[in-house]
């Protein structure tokens, strides 16, 4: 049976359904990237040692004995998360300095040798238990540069250390939906004593393809976060947006010529943009913290990004495309301190309130150049099942055309979203809106790559009865799955 062209907003009223699908085009996303697409936000958590030394990067030889954490919560964590409309969290499980939160077999820093819970505590189930009790994925990252181990810089590090840190990790915490990397490579550490520089071949000494293969097995509906990706991309800032056009294809490309390109070892500043030309589909991730640093520092309290902060940052990521991985910092309770839950919860309000409703609903829609004909009309029980897949399409030769949707009154917005169907590739070059008043069309905004999602926040409000997308350019024909609009909600 052939595809029928129904979109999750549009109720087609005169098409003939003997159109065929339109044919894919350029990379596709695989089954984990469209369940990561999905997720949109989620929170890495710095949370060790550099707690309570008050670094950031932490030297190798803190004492696990400091690591205490007499109140710790992952309920509260994760719970703040998710009121703040996260998806999920990913648990950074090791950073630089090597201290584990699990009971590892593979070193003695870790924390079994910490006074928490005599040390029969594990602060990764903790945070498993709480996910699978709130609904929310999970995800890990274990640093590959290891700052305690004495082996780092050695080949039995990666083979006996880190490759083994990660089958522990995949086999005992899952399912995750992500598994985090960087390319972390070496400097000064303790490294068991030896308090010195080992510099690594950022190039070649993770061996990243066998690494990576660990995860794939284990882990397969896991997407593999890193600077190359090879899923899921760094967007080549800690600023949290993306570039103003951010295409979901990519090519990574080293630094040198004539070298493989790998996580730490690649030119960061293409992740901003991708390439409307690349070999592959690896999405972008804009990372921030919600603090100025990773790890909680007091003299940040009053520092916290505020609601209307974190709003700017999902117009710029979530809304060009790529997801929004939020930095947070438990405090040496063990708790988010109250200025970061409150942050969290006023964003995420004022978030669920903006997206609720879709003007758009009920109107009437005419298009030109559609597949099989031009008038459709939007059904109240589609509009709101985000069905991100169903689609309306152009036929195959159109690659430019018009929606036009009547309100039948005056309606009140100032976000616009657009989303392709990129299950059939990322086809959508460039798009203009416009909206009917003072009896005539007037451009308010345009954009152009569009992907899994494209938010456009308006500079104010706009009041009409009619709105004009103009698709002005695509590489192919047309695949589009949501035009629609909202008012963003006031301040909590």
């Amino acid at each position: 049976m052939k595809k029928l062209f129904l979109p999750a907003f549009l109720l087609i009223c005169s098409l003939a359904f003997s159109q065929p699908a339109p044919r894919p085009y350029g990379p596709l996303p695989t089954k984990g990237q469209l369940n990561w697409q999905e997720t949109e936000m989620y929170c890495i958590i710095h949370f060790g040692p550099d707690t309570y030394t008050d670094k950031e990067w932490g030297f190798g030889d803190e004492e696990p004995g400091i690591f205490n954490p007499v109140q710790f919560d992952a309920m509260q964590i994760v719970g703040a998360a998710k009121a703040g409309g996260f998806k999920g969290i990913v648990v950074v499980a090791k950073h630089h300095d090597g201290f584990c939160l699990w009971p590892t077999k593979t070193t003695e820093h870790n924390i079994s040798k910490s006074s928490y819970k005599n040390g029969k505590g594990d602060i990764l189930q903790e945070y498993r238990d709480a996910c699978n009790k709130l609904g929310m994925k999970m995800g890990v990252y274990c640093s590959p540069w290891d700052r305690n181990s004495a082996l780092y810089g050695k080949p039995e590090y990666v083979t006996e250390v880190y490759r083994k840190q990660l089958e522990e990790l995949y086999s005992h915490y899952g399912p995750v939906f992500i598994s985090w990397f960087d390319g972390a490579n070496g400097g000064d550490g303790y490294y068991g004593g030896a308090k010195e520089v080992r510099k690594i071949d950022r190039s070649t000494y993770y061996g990243w393809k066998d690494t990576w293969a660990i995860p794939r097995r284990m882990q397969p509906n896991a997407v593999l976060f890193g600077d190359v990706g090879p899923d899921v991309r760094w967007v080549g800032n800690e600023k949290g947006h993306a570039g103003e056009t951010c295409w979901a294809t990519y090519t990574p490309h080293a630094p040198d010529e004539g070298k493989e390109p790998g996580n730490g070892y690649t030119k960061d500043y293409e992740g901003t943009e991708g390439h409307r030309d690349g070999k592959y589909w690896i999405p972008a991730e804009c990372d921030v913290s919600l603090r100025p640093g990773w790890f909680y520092h007091k003299d940040q309290d009053e520092k916290v990004k505020s609601p209307d902060t974190l709003m700017s940052l999902y117009y710029q990521s979530v809304g060009r495309g790529a997801c929004l991985d939020l930095g947070l910092s438990p405090d040496r309770r063990g708790l988010l301190f109250e200025n970061d839950v409150n942050s969290l919860k006023q964003f995420g309000q004022i978030l669920k309130q903006t997206f609720a409703v879709n003007l758009a609903k009920g109107a009437t829609l005419k298009a030109s150049n559609t597949r099989g004909g031009n008038k459709v009309k939007f059904g109240a029980a589609n509009l709101l099942d985000n069905d991100r897949y169903s689609y309306w399409a152009t036929d195959d030769k159109i690659k430019t055309t018009e929606l036009t949707l009547d309100l039948h009154q005056n309606k009140t917005f100032n976000v616009i979203r657009l989303r392709e169907n990129i299950k059939l590739g990322q086809r959508i070059d460039a798009v203009a809106i416009d909206a009917w008043q003072d009896g005539k069309w007037q451009q308010i905004a345009s954009a152009t790559s569009i992907g899994g999602n494209r938010l456009i926040r308006l500079p104010g409000d706009i009041t009409a009865n009619k709105v004009r997308l103009r698709i002005t350019k695509a590489a192919v024909c047309i695949a589009l799955s949501d035009f629609g609009l909202y008012k963003e909600a006031n301040k909590i």
